[in-house]
């Protein structure tokens, strides 16, 4: 029987959709606060957002009639008509971000217009004023968010941790604060304040945000056309990192995400990169509203541009050009420097009198005097001692690597149990795989997703243990990271220590890497830690394992031997003998097979395909 929902219970539906976390609520309040013309926000955290989430501004403020019409839904002041959603320019404009918000969390709203002597303070529970009176207070608003999902318990145990969800609010308060760096913003979590941003220009806004090492890294972008304007700046080569996060694009000052134009971005850092690195871009994409449709996605972060070829070519050209104008593209100069080329001694010829008068001045003869130190003196009359001829490289030469490729650096592959591998003959197949037979059967492995089980197994078991062994840094190193990824290292640093890392934070962007596992490679503690968030940030989310589990994936995935390398016989046993020593030796962490073993009549028939 089809029957009317109740409202209360439509709102709750509805709100699912806008308000799906506290970052959520977040982002649409601060837009809000950005449309009412705030020269100054400040957000204030509570529980990561469950038990508060306000914003403060002094922008224009809402009349009582206002105040008490914001909650509804639908309920905007921005549009009118359906024109008007065709030219666009302020954040918000359907008016469900309030009353989403009503109706799964109780509201303080606190507001006063310049032009009225009072305010008015309105106290919102299940989307129902319950409580109404005018209050003294400055021009502004303040609107409290106070526990989120408290009338709705399943989808409130829904909610990640703390800290992961105050990862995803300082994302939001991050794009939020880079679109507007005019607008002085601060915030506060737990009483304690974790930002404070001037207004200023967009360059000092990057830096007080993602940290001081982008200060003098940053390539201007603007180029102006007719059909839009970009403007921003981007990262030099060397600034660029194997984590993503530092990517952000706007579109009439509303970030977006956007594959398409990143990949547009990646074609102008074309052959400046490192393979697996992301260069930084903030970049202002500014056009006519009507060339673009936001109404895409309810989060309103997937756009459609009317014409996306022609966005993409200019977006390439701009930061082409901005990279050569700041000669950051390889070049090489074959001028002669004009001072060189005055000098007598390349000016006047070399005659045998300027010879004669060389030869003749003390210095010369200081450095031809025999018995010197600096002086070798030719003999021919007596043979050369402890010397062997030159002889050019050939079987000597390829059978003395060949015993060398024994003692290649240790790949981790270390195993309690023994496997007679003496007692086998193992091939290497295109650099990736290991042939093996044994009896009527034949053995395929994976090297690359056998390695990542090892080293998987081995480190779970540290992190049960706590028994991981450091090899301390010789130069302690220092790892700067934009807040997001700043906030997940932080997350993650009890597991690090456990399976032998020693990190230590400096302050909001910068960690120090003081030590490393041991058995890890030296000197790469930077792009293996980068290499690690990035892993997890975009771990499979169908793999159901908790986070000790996905950082000791992410660790073994960057640490295991890859394929196409080439391994030595030894190495291909010992990985062997490691793999069948694990518990669960069939499948890599990721799910992905590790072997598979064919009878001789399997084989027989791939052959000769009976």
């Amino acid at each position: 029987m089809i029957q009317v929902l109740p409202d209360h219970i439509a709102n709750q539906i509805a709100a699912g959709e806008v308000i799906q976390r506290p970052a959520s609520a977040v982002k649409e309040l601060l837009e809000n606060a950005v449309d009412a013309g705030a020269t100054s926000i400040e957000l204030i955290i509570q529980d990561a957002g469950k038990s508060l989430v306000q914003v403060v501004d002094n922008g224009k403020g809402m009349s009582v009639e206002d105040a008490r019409l914001c909650i509804a839904r639908h309920a905007t002041s921005k549009i009118s008509t359906i024109e008007d959603l065709f030219h666009i320019r302020t954040m918000g404009f359907r008016g469900e971000a309030l009353a989403s918000i009503a109706a799964v969390a109780q509201v303080e709203l606190k507001t006063k217009k310049a032009a009225n002597e009072a305010g008015i303070f309105i106290e919102v529970e299940h989307s129902a004023i319950t409580r109404e009176e005018p209050i003294g207070m400055a021009n502004g608003t303040s609107l409290a968010m106070k526990n989120l999902f408290f009338n709705i318990p399943a989808r409130r145990n829904f909610l990640k941790s703390n800290a992961a969800e105050m990862r995803h609010i300082v994302e939001e308060f991050t794009r939020v604060a880079l679109a507007f760096p005019a607008i002085q913003f601060s915030l506060h979590a737990n009483n304690q304040q974790l930002y404070q941003l001037e207004s200023g220009s967009l360059k000092q806004r990057i830096v007080q945000l993602l940290g001081n090492s982008y200060s003098s890294k940053l390539v201007g972008v603007q180029e102006e056309t007719d059909y839009l304007t970009i403007r921003g700046f981007v990262g030099k080569p060397d600034s660029a990192r194997k984590t993503r996060g530092d990517q952000y694009f706007f579109v009439n000052n509303r970030f977006i995400k956007s594959s398409y134009l990143h990949h547009a971005v990646m074609n102008a850092f074309q052959a400046l990169l490192p393979a697996d690195h992301f260069p930084l871009y903030v970049l202002f994409i500014d056009l006519d509203p009507q060339q673009v449709d936001i109404n895409v996605h309810p989060t309103k972060q997937e756009i459609k541009f009317e014409d996306e070829k022609i966005v993409y070519a200019f977006v390439q050209a701009a930061i082409r050009h901005a990279l050569a104008q700041f000669s950051i593209t390889p070049t090489l100069d074959f001028e002669l420097d004009a001072s060189i080329q005055q000098l007598d001694s390349i000016q006047q010829p070399f005659t045998e009198h300027t010879r004669s008068a060389i030869q003749e001045g003390n210095l010369y003869q200081h450095f031809t005097q025999k018995n010197q130190a600096h002086r070798i003196q030719p003999d021919s009359t007596q043979p050369a001692k402890n010397w062997k001829p030159f002889q050019p490289l050939g079987a000597e030469y390829t059978s003395s690597r060949k015993e060398d490729s024994l003692a290649e650096p240790d790949l981790g592959l270390r195993s309690a149990t023994s496997f007679p591998s003496e007692s086998i003959t193992v091939f290497q197949l295109l650099d990736s795989y290991i042939l093996f037979s044994k009896a009527s059967t034949c053995t395929l492995i994976n090297q690359q997703a056998a390695h990542e089980r090892i080293l998987y197994e081995k480190l779970i078991q540290q992190l049960e243990n706590k028994k991981a062994a450091t090899q301390p840094s010789l130069f302690p190193t220092t790892l700067s990271l934009n807040p997001t990824d700043a906030s997940l290292l932080e997350e993650l640093l009890d597991d690090l220590t456990a399976v032998g890392f020693l990190i230590q934070r400096l302050n909001k962007h910068d960690f120090q890497i003081q030590g490393i596992p041991a058995g890890f490679e030296n000197g790469k503690e930077e792009s293996l830690l980068e290499a690690v968030l990035e892993e997890y940030k975009n771990f499979n989310a169908g793999l159901s394992l908790s986070l000790h589990e996905k950082l000791c994936c992410s660790l073994a995935k960057q640490q295991a031997i890859k394929t196409g390398t080439q391994l030595s016989e030894r190495e291909m046993k010992q990985l062997i003998t490691d793999l069948f020593a694990c518990k669960e030796p069939y499948l890599s962490p990721f799910g992905a097979p590790t072997f598979r073993t064919l009878k001789k009549e399997e084989v027989e028939q791939l052959l000769l395909n009976r």
